[in-house]
């Protein structure tokens, strides 16, 4: 078609308000020969959903290899800091240790159980076909005067042009609007995924542990100098929560399709549908950009870390004094009321962890004064995690076994620079 064909369809759209109609009388004027026969036995979803299930094939195609590019940039960071000890949270309490590395990997795992569901559906697209105003397929039953085969053999010359594998085996006036849910399900699952790894990095922004990308030039607010506000995470982080819930679009659609089908279902998925990809492109555009240039503060982490170590370090130093002979309810004791001394000089006072100090001074715990120090080695304290992470994020990892198809997309990569 030319522009002056899609003038004559606008033209047609509005004298006659049916979007299909107006470009069959527009290919009629520009193929006067064949006006006849256009859109015989067919319906106006024969034109639109098989275009949709092409549209969503083709975006999805799109969005996974930049999603897996995300996961192997991450898992690169997190092989590189595998061993590097930091304060785990629970409850956004200090917890056992993990590393930097560790965390990484879960996050990296998390965007793989994505790439995985958003595979599925895709590998599951079919094509909706020629089957007819209320998916019999009588109209082209009639078109072949009687002839099953011959209307199978059209659906596989569609499906074979269009290239899908085959149609659905069902189908109403429109293909089930959920295969749309089962999309928009997988796509906003995505959508969560980013908004925990880009709170996480947030936090850790604030801890002055981790930073996304900060260009020298840039500005954090007009008015505080200071700041380097996550700008890219907080953004990634709106578009995530706006991708999280459109699946609730897809699925009140769904519900509402009463019988053979309801038109309620035209105007919202012309919204919904691309938006589910523009705001995924978008967020993998940005989250590729985080990735790529992740900065870490080793000294901050293991400051942050020993203000705290002294405490978990207690059950080593009481299991010590126990293999030494001495009473472990003892221990324990004299533990307790250290570290409540400790902790309010931390909380009270705005001092420094001081509860090593304290044992060091306390003649009780004089048989483990000459290790104490020893005990506190962080990496005594971050069980498998390297393990985890090299057998996770590493070469012959699971990770690397999931990416094997996207191995072309991987080495021609590059990272994404943002204009804004």
């Amino acid at each position: 078609m030319t522009d002056q064909d899609f003038d004559v369809a606008a033209a047609e759209e509005k004298r006659r308000r049916h979007d299909v109609m107006a470009h069959v009388h527009a290919f009629g004027q520009a193929a006067p020969a064949a006006a006849g026969i256009i859109h015989w036995g067919a319906t106006s979803c024969y034109c639109t959903d098989n275009a949709d299930l092409i549209f969503i094939r083709d975006a999805i195609d799109l969005l996974l290899p930049k999603l897996a590019v995300i996961i192997n940039k991450l898992a690169t960071f997190a092989v590189k800091h595998k061993a590097l000890p930091t304060l785990g949270f629970t409850h956004y309490q200090p917890a056992q240790l993990i590393t930097v590395g560790r965390r990484a990997a879960q996050w990296a795992q998390d965007l793989l159980m994505d790439l995985e569901d958003i595979s599925i559906v895709r590998a599951d697209l079919r094509y909706r076909g020629a089957q007819g105003t209320t998916g019999t397929q009588a109209s082209f039953l009639e078109i072949f005067r009687g002839d099953g085969k011959s209307v199978d053999k059209l659906n596989e010359i569609l499906c074979e042009k269009a290239g899908f594998p085959t149609c659905y085996s069902i189908s109403t006036q429109t293909y089930t609007r959920k295969v749309d849910l089962r999309v928009a399900n997988a796509l906003a699952a995505f959508g969560a995924t980013v908004q925990k790894i880009t709170g996480d990095i947030r936090h850790l922004a604030n801890q002055k542990e981790m930073e996304e990308p900060f260009e020298k030039d840039q500005i954090g607010s007009s008015a505080m100098a200071y700041k380097r506000n996550p700008m890219r995470c907080e953004r990634i982080a709106g578009l995530g929560r706006h991708l999280a819930n459109l699946n609730k679009d897809a699925s009140d659609t769904y519900a509402q399709q009463w019988f053979e089908r309801t038109l309620d279902d035209s105007a919202i998925r012309r919204i919904y549908i691309p938006e589910l990809f523009l705001s995924a492109d978008a967020i993998c555009m940005t989250l590729d950009n985080v990735v790529s240039g992740l900065v870490i503060y080793p000294n901050t982490i293991n400051s942050r870390l020993m203000q705290e170590l002294p405490f978990m370090a207690t059950e080593h130093i009481i299991m010590k004094l126990v293999s030494l002979g001495i009473s472990r309810q003892a221990a324990h004791e004299e533990i307790r009321v250290l570290s409540h001394q400790a902790s309010d000089v931390v909380k009270r006072e705005g001092g420094k962890n001081d509860l090593i100090d304290r044992i060091k001074k306390t003649e009780f715990f004089k048989p483990v004064w000459g290790v104490v120090d020893e005990l506190l080695d962080p990496t005594h304290f971050i069980g498998r995690c390297p393990e985890q992470v090299e057998r996770f994020c590493g070469e012959g990892g699971e990770i690397r076994k999931a990416l094997m198809p996207y191995q072309k997309f991987l080495e021609e990569s590059r990272d994404v620079e943002l204009s804004v």
